[in-house]
């Protein structure tokens, strides 16, 4: 097996999320306390038992997902020691999973950059209202005519998911008129407005991520043992102040998943494990490579029906 790892972002959260990891992972069940203590609040208690609407909030999504897929890559390696990967990515928040296992920066460390990251992006929100909005299309519909709509109405691409799904983003107005002007673009399938907390990825995140810079710039890092490809370029980087200056772009920038996935194919992975709640990583890598082995890990059960020689 030659495996990428890559790490779940925001909007995957659900209530229960790593319990079961914590109760029969004694590597998992350390993480958990972990975070608790770094955080100084009870993390594990939002995590297993909500509620919702307190778990969806950014200040506690973003570091409960980001602990829930470290617990599942530490329960992953407590049962298949062996198996070491190619290389690591994550989508938007899943970016701080995937450079803490390839030994950038600790989990202490990756924890409290994270946890400020979520209340930076939730001040902007805050600051200047904004929503986002998926569209769905046959593939035909070229990078060109989406950032070409999106300029009209003072908008963002937000994420380039696969090649049928592309992410707009930006103020309520703009993404709503550019919306109906998707509809009407031959190619569209649908249109699918978000049920988020602002315009993630868009300009109107510029500020929390020159704000994130002061924040990472203290943080110690190494240079990564493995690849990682990054959101902001699609590309694998080596380099660790640009890794930083990634992250930072990455805040307000577009999510290059598409040039992620191809950028760990070409290093060679021919699996892909998802780390973390949800599938969604896997449901779209499986639009951008069919050929890819693809395995998830969000759950005890989950580590049962793997089988790894």
């Amino acid at each position: 097996m030659k495996a990428a790892w890559v790490f779940s972002g925001q909007g995957a959260q659900k209530t229960g999320m790593g319990k079961d990891l914590f109760e029969r992972s004694p590597a998992a069940a350390e993480i958990f306390r972990e975070a608790n203590r770094i955080l100084n609040w009870d993390l594990m208690e939002v995590c297993f038992n909500g509620p919702d609407e307190k778990l969806t909030e950014s200040k506690c999504c973003q570091p409960a997902i980001f602990t829930v897929s470290m617990a599942a890559l530490a329960a992953f390696r407590e049962k298949f020691p062996q198996v070491e990967p190619v290389g690591a990515a994550g989508l938007s928040l899943g970016e701080y999973g995937a450079l803490c296992c390839a030994g950038y920066m600790s989990f202490a460390d990756a924890l409290k950059t994270v946890a400020r990251r979520a209340e930076l992006m939730d001040e902007a929100c805050r600051k200047t209202p904004g929503t986002m909005a998926s569209i769905i299309t046959d593939g035909s519909v070229t990078i060109d005519t989406f950032k070409a709509i999106c300029a009209e109405f003072g908008i963002w691409v937000a994420n380039y998911n696969n090649p049928m799904q592309t992410v707009i983003s930006g103020g309520i107005d703009g993404v709503a008129k550019a919306a109906a002007k998707f509809k009407a673009e031959p190619g569209v399938r649908k249109v699918i407005p978000l049920n988020v907390a602002g315009a993630f990825h868009s300009g109107l995140m510029a500020e929390a991520g020159e704000k994130l810079r002061g924040v990472l710039a203290p943080v110690p890092v190494q240079a990564p043992r493995i690849p990682v490809a990054q959101n902001f370029t699609g590309k694998i980087t080596a380099d660790h102040q640009e890794i930083k200056e990634n992250l930072v772009h990455q805040v307000a920038g577009s999510v290059q998943w598409i040039g992620c996935v191809k950028a760990l194919s070409e290093a060679g992975a021919d699996t892909f494990i998802e780390f973390g709640p949800g599938t969604v990583l896997t449901g779209l890598i499986r639009k951008i490579d069919s050929g890819k082995t693809l395995l998830n890990v969000q759950s005890a059960a989950d580590l049962d029906t793997i089988n790894i020689a």
